[in-house]
C-alpha cells in the first residue's frame, strides 16, 4: 500500500493532486485537462476509489467514472501451479470474465461472470474449499 502524507492521505494521491493543482494555476478555466493527467487519475480512482479520487483531485465524479469504466482492467491469468492471489473485482466496471478454482485433487469448480452482478465470490469459494 502506498504510504501516506499527515491527515491519512496517501502519497500516490496527494502527488498527483499536487500535479492537478500545478497544472490548473497554469492554465485558464475551461482549458481541457491533459491525457496523462486523467490517466494518473482513472489509475488512483482504480486503487483508492471514485469518490475519493474526484473530491481530492477536485475532478467531476460522472467524468472519471466515465474514463474508468473505458479503461476497464485487463487480468492476467495464472498457470498450475502458480500462488494465489488476491483479486478485487470492483462493481464499478461491468464486466466478464472467468474464475477457476482447482484443488490439489483434481476438483474444479468454474464461475462465468457477466454484467455487474456479483455473487458472494467468498461464500462460494469457501464452499469449495471446505468441501469433500
Amino acid at each position: 500500500m502506498a504510504g501516506t502524507r499527515n491527515g491519512g492521505l496517501p502519497l500516490d494521491l496527494a502527488q498527483v493532486a499536487a500535479r492537478f493543482a500545478k497544472w490548473r494555476r497554469a492554465h485558464d478555466l475551461g482549458t481541457r485537462i491533459p491525457d496523462a493527467l486523467w490517466d494518473a487519475a482513472v489509475d488512483l480512482a482504480q486503487r483508492h476509489g471514485l469518490s475519493r479520487t474526484a473530491q481530492t483531485l477536485k475532478l467531476g465524479y460522472y467524468a472519471l467514472k466515465k474514463r474508468v469504466e473505458k479503461k476497464a482492467p485487463v487480468l492476467a491469468c495464472s498457470g498450475p501451479g502458480s500462488q494465489p492471489t488476491f483479486l478485487e473485482l470492483s462493481p464499478l466496471v461491468p464486466c466478464e470474465c472467468t474464475i477457476e478454482f482447482e484443488k490439489v485433487g483434481g476438483s474444479r469448480m468454474r464461475i462465468q461472470l457477466k454484467g455487474s452482478g456479483m455473487p458472494d465470490l467468498a461464500v462460494l469459494g469457501r464452499t469449495f474449499w471446505e468441501g469433500p
